[in-house]
């Protein structure tokens, strides 16, 4: 007997148009994220678009903010190949819902509406708090770095700055020379202005490119003004410290060492480790809760090291959800004596617990004088019940890390500067955050 197979005609037209939700099961995520963005309050999303007269009809605020969320979520970061989805993946085409907007579209509508896009992320923290999946009995945070919208091979150190700006410098003067000999051998014998046409290219050239080394030299210089401010240093001071011994200072107020970097693509990103090399990053920071592994905090800057990040971060936890952690957890790069001290006036609603070193490594003696709130933290780990809570510490965060690069493979952000990179790294956290009350609650 001949074997028969189901019907399979893909010419055949339907009697009626197909309803894009029967293409997906019924739980699939692009419902939840739908039904959640749904149940938040996007009126500032709204608010951008009522009374401007405006006579072309722009997209549904709610829409676009779907698409990018689910794109996030599932690992779709580009705005084009976003906009290449809404025609070609059927999760999509149910979020657009007929819409179909351009890349740049995409791209612009989450740039404006990057500060309403960090809203979104308290907004769903509380609605996980409110539905129960958050407790905040226990949470860990941690620092992951991420590689900048920028290469490492367009920064440049500020020995390098100070030398290309003397040679371009040198360059543009013999340029000018040059010039104003042509010019005056052309009208001896023409009696007219004719410049050779490579020159301008070349005069041009030169000056955009000190002009960047000059910005970035500025920038460099800046920043060494400002940390030695941060140090107690003036710019009246001198050359001799006021420390009694007269000592002199390694370098003037506000000049950098040679090493010190500038970055001409992202001037905000930073030279980190990453892995076995090292790469312009921004430091992601993230407070997650223990029982949920949800994200009920986050934070980005462009310092390498964590040891200033404690206070912030769990004082965000407060702002975003209303209440502290019953207990934090956090590794050796976290430590701080002027942390620990300002914690301490939580101690009677929290217990902070930081780790003084790396584990299986001997610690020094720690001086009680010099270093009180250490000396109670090191006691506070000691104890079985400070050990035995510490070692869950990777257990809770670290998988979020992993989830973010590796699950939904966001590894470098889209965006440059700062604020903006800030807010991408928001919208990172609210896309993972529903991903994941997703699989909570499916």
């Amino acid at each position: 007997m001949p074997t028969t197979f189901l019907p399979y005609e893909p010419d055949q037209t339907f009697l009626l148009p197909p309803s894009p939700s029967e293409w997906l099961p019924e739980n699939h995520l692009v419902y939840f994220v739908s039904d959640i963005i749904d149940r938040l309050d996007l009126q500032k999303f709204y608010a951008r678009y009522q009374g401007d007269g405006r006579r072309n009809q722009p997209y549904d605020p709610a829409m676009l903010v779907k698409v990018l969320v689910y794109g996030y979520a599932t690992g779709v970061f580009s705005s084009r190949k976003q906009a290449k989805k809404l025609y070609e993946d059927v999760a999509f085409r149910l979020l657009g819902a007929g819409n179909f907007p351009s890349h740049r579209t995409i791209c612009d509508f989450r740039m404006r509406h990057l500060p309403e896009l960090k809203e979104l992320f308290v907004a769903v923290a509380r609605l996980a708090k409110e539905l129960g999946l958050v407790k905040l009995g226990m949470v860990a945070l941690d620092g992951t770095k991420v590689k900048a919208h920028a290469s490492k091979h367009k920064a440049m150190s500020y020995g390098r700055m100070k030398e290309q700006e003397q040679k371009l410098t040198q360059e543009i003067e013999a340029l000018l020379e040059r010039a104003r000999v042509t010019d005056a051998q052309e009208d001896a014998r023409w009696g007219a202005d004719q410049g050779e046409e490579e020159l301008p290219k070349e005069l041009q050239r030169r000056q955009d490119r000190l002009a960047k080394i000059q910005a970035a030299k500025a920038r460099v210089e800046e920043r060494q003004a400002q940390a030695d401010r941060e140090r107690g240093r003036h710019p009246e001071d001198g050359q001799r410290r006021g420390d009694g011994a007269g000592r002199p200072f390694k370098r003037p107020f506000g000049v950098p060492q040679d090493k010190a970097q500038d970055n001409f693509t992202d001037p905000e990103s930073r030279i980190m480790k990453l892995g076995g090399s090292f790469e312009q990053c921004y430091n992601a920071q993230a407070v997650v809760d223990a029982d949920s592994q949800l994200i009920v905090a986050s934070g980005l800057g462009n310092n390498a090291a964590d040891n200033e990040e404690l206070v912030p971060m769990v004082e965000a936890v407060k702002d975003n959800l209303g209440e502290l952690p019953k207990r934090v957890l956090a590794d050796t790069g976290f430590r701080s004596e002027d942390s620990f001290a300002k914690l301490e006036k939580y101690k009677e609603e929290m217990e902070v617990l930081v780790a003084l070193g790396r584990e299986g490594k001997d610690q020094a003696a720690i001086d009680p004088k010099q270093y009180p709130a250490t000396v109670r933290m090191a006691e506070r780990l000691a104890s079985k019940e400070g050990q035995a809570h510490y070692r869950r510490r990777k257990a809770i965060v670290e998988p979020v890390f992993g989830w973010i690069k590796h699950a939904i493979g966001f590894r470098q952000f889209s965006l440059r500067g700062l604020n903006k990179v800030t807010g991408e790294w928001r919208l990172v956290c609210l896309a993972l955050n529903l991903r994941r009350m997703w699989v909570l609650q499916s």
